[in-house]
């Protein structure tokens, strides 16, 4: 299928052939037929592209803030991979657009395919033949709808949260400063509820436009005696609202604002715009309140409501995002606003990057943008090979999913003249076509089967989301490849018993699956001269962990998606242990603060192993970031070894003491990937025992039963 790209390294914008977005639980897979330009915020975006490195960290930065502390924590070579990651991928655009559906996910109620619907949602609604749209970012529309005005969704969407923040009664007075294509909306919305509009803008000719339509009255903000026309408007009284829908670093629309507003009067930020305002003598004397609009609506921002389609009950939340979109839909069906004259230009997808030299050049007068779609239904190839197959080497690999950690430390790593790069999938079409294009994939794909099923494959590594690991483990080893899967293993006990059934039933059948975790730490040079110095034995472990805060709202604190950070990150440290002295847990107590949010991530375990030896790691959250992360004590025997942050090791015997110190961290990724490969190479077992694998997964399960129970869980 087609999409509008951008690559932020050069800013240009390309229509480019990619595969179908993958459809996910909970999704709706849509065919478009118009998708809208935001030249508002997407213009921005554009325009930040095209400009020179300096240009771009002046425009971002937070983002420059980002990567020093990438530079400071991981060195240059990590740094730079995680820029150029960045710069050199296939950048979707576009956030609103109206269709047909194509498919559904099977635990999907209320659509169905050839329905027409209205999408929002930065990432989900692009500019794209085909998007995957979850529920909740998905209204469905009467069979006649008209899908140029649906399309209109999002932005819509924004413009009524606001008039619903400014809470106007019938027959009031509104003020919209800021007549873009949101100020029109708001104006036209607001004129059909029964309010009397003022439109403000800089730009005499969007004024001319709403005039009679989405304004009653409309003046220049240079207009002469302007508050006065105010007045007048209002019969004396001023605004019972002013919306700020402009877009600018100025506080002068705020500072406006309060001269046009009756006392007691209500300020809604809508767009863009600085909150500072004069104290006196409006804001104080007047006692004006000023409120925000958050997008478009509860639900915004809310994994469980936009991924999970949670809604929130209608008696307690009256308008959500997507109540917000279905009453704008049906207010443009009903004929309620006079929308025609918003679209002062259409665009065939193949003209796209015109559209947008249109807007950044200003040449002539513009509202709405909208991107127009071949009609009728197509089928869209779920494969594009980049170039012929290779002939086989001794390592064929494929990858799904392909996020920031593995396009930063196992993409790079994965290397060799015997290794062939067969496949990549990733439930993004545009992450998948980037991958394959940096890394030099034969083919990316929309469906798991064309890796999972492909007898030129033999080595698959899994990098999504943690709730899928278990699963593609399970079928991979079905399958007869050799798996690699980022940690955790699995997230619970059934996810952990369906991949020991897989290797049980792979090794009936006569064949012992290679599977490996991504359990990096094992394998640092650091890790490697310690266990030297230590030898074999019991030892006594601590291992401590500054991890630093992740808001609940992160899909990894999520018990669903990421499991939360025991599982997705305290195996990592219990792995450790296991390597270090040799023996796999046999109990694990476990204790965490109480957290007002209820997340598990200041904890402490306390673990016991087969051959007598002991650990504690103290994982938190609530430490300061000028601490260093990781730091590991190792005794046995009269000796220790002491790991700081994986740039630094001291090793303390009977005679003397010894230093090792790295020009920067090194945590193992690239050894990890290298043992990996040279295993499947030699076909020899992987670098990892099964033992070690479900022994670690049993501990981290157990470290949350210990919590909630509060006692000690036998593991052996």
């Amino acid at each position: 299928m087609k999409q509008l790209t951008q690559k932020l390294k050069d800013g240009k914008l390309k229509v480019t052939e990619v595969v179908p977005p993958a459809l996910l639980p909970g999704m709706v897979l849509v065919q478009n037929s118009y998708s809208l330009i935001s030249a508002g915020t997407e213009s921005s975006t554009v325009a930040t592209a095209r400009k020179s490195l300096v240009g771009k960290a002046r425009e971002r930065p937070a983002q420059v803030k980002q990567v020093i502390d990438v530079l400071t924590q991981q060195g240059p070579v990590q740094t730079y991979r995680a820029v150029m990651k960045k710069l050199e991928a296939h950048s979707p655009l576009g956030y609103s657009s109206a269709g047909v559906v194509l498919d559904v996910a099977p635990d999907v109620r209320g659509f169905a395919p050839g329905d027409r619907v209205a999408c929002g949602g930065v990432g989900y609604a692009n500019h794209a033949e085909v998007v995957a749209v979850p529920t909740n970012l998905c209204v469905k529309l009467a069979p006649d709808a008209r899908l140029d005005l649906a399309a209109y969704n999002t932005v819509a969407a924004i413009a009524m949260q606001g008039i619903r923040q400014a809470d106007l009664r019938l027959g009031e007075s509104a003020v919209v400063i800021g007549m873009g294509l949101i100020g029109q909306l708001t104006g036209l919305m607001l004129r059909a509820a029964g309010v009397r509009v003022v439109g403000i803008d800089i730009n005499g000719a969007v004024l001319e436009l709403a005039q009679g339509k989405a304004a009653d009255l409309t003046l220049l903000s240079a207009s002469p005696g302007l508050p006065e026309q105010v007045d007048e408007f209002t019969s004396g009284h001023g605004a019972d609202a002013v919306l700020i829908t402009a877009g600018t670093g100025s506080t002068e629309p705020v500072n406006l604002a309060g001269r046009l507003l009756r006392k007691k009067g209500k300020v809604v930020i809508v767009g863009a715009v600085p909150t500072g305002f004069d104290r006196d003598p409006y804001y104080y004397r007047k006692e004006l309140e000023l409120r925000m609009s958050c997008s478009y609506g509860p639900g915004r921002y809310d994994l469980d409501y936009e991924e999970k389609g949670r809604d929130y009950p209608v008696a307690y939340v009256r308008w959500t995002e997507n109540r917000n979109m279905a009453a704008f839909q049906q207010l443009a069906y009903d004929g309620r606003l006079e929308m025609d004259y918003l679209s002062t230009h259409t665009f065939d997808l193949d003209e796209a990057p015109t559209a947008y030299d249109l807007i950044l050049g200003r040449d002539e007068p513009f509202l709405g943008i909208l991107i127009r779609y071949q009609e009728g239904t197509r089928q869209f190839a779920t494969r594009i090979d980049a170039h012929p197959p290779a002939s086989p080497g001794l390592v064929n690999v494929a990858f799904i999913g392909a996020g920031s950690y593995a396009q930063s430390h196992l993409l790079p790593n994965v290397q060799g003249a015997d290794v062939v790069k067969r496949g990549i999938f990733t439930a993004n079409g545009t992450n998948s076509k980037s991958v394959q294009e940096r890394y030099g994939f034969e083919f990316c794909t929309s469906t798991e089967s064309e890796i999972i099923e492909s007898e030129a494959i033999d080595t698959v590594f899994v990098a999504t989301w943690h709730n899928t690991h278990a699963e593609y483990v399970s079928k991979a080893i079905a399958a007869g490849k050799n798996v690699f899967v980022e940690k955790p293993l699995a997230m619970d006990v059934e996810q952990l018993d369906a991949v020991v059934e897989a290797v049980v039933q792979s090794r009936e059948k006569g064949v012992e699956p290679r599977v490996m975790v991504g359990y990096n730490r094992r394998f640092s040079p650091l890790t490697k001269a310690a266990l030297d110095h230590l030898g074999k034995g019991p030892m006594t472990m601590l291992y401590r962990v500054n991890a630093g805060d992740i808001p609940l709202g992160t899909w990894i604190q999520d018990p669903d998606l990421g499991g939360g950070r025991i599982i997705g990150e305290v195996c990592h440290f219990v792995d450790y242990f296991i390597h270090a002295c040799g023996a796999v847990p046999t109990s694990v107590y476990a204790t965490a603060t109480a957290d007002p949010e209820t997340k598990e991530d200041c904890v402490v375990l306390n673990l016991t192993f087969a051959n007598g030896s002991v650990g504690t790691i103290c994982y938190l959250a609530n430490g300061p970031k000028s601490l260093p992360k990781e730091y590991v004590e190792l005794y046995r025997a009269g000796s220790a070894a002491i790991l700081k942050d994986f740039r630094e090791v001291e090793l303390f015997g009977t005679k003397k003491t010894t230093r090792k110190k790295l020009l920067g961290q090194n945590k193992g990724q690239k050894d990890m990937v290298s043992a990996w490969l040279d295993s499947i190479r030699a076909g020899e077992p992987a670098p990892m025992t099964f033992e070690e694998l479900f022994g670690g997964t049993r501990a981290t399960l157990g470290a949350i039963a210990s919590i909630r129970h509060g006692q000690v869980v036998r593991l052996a």
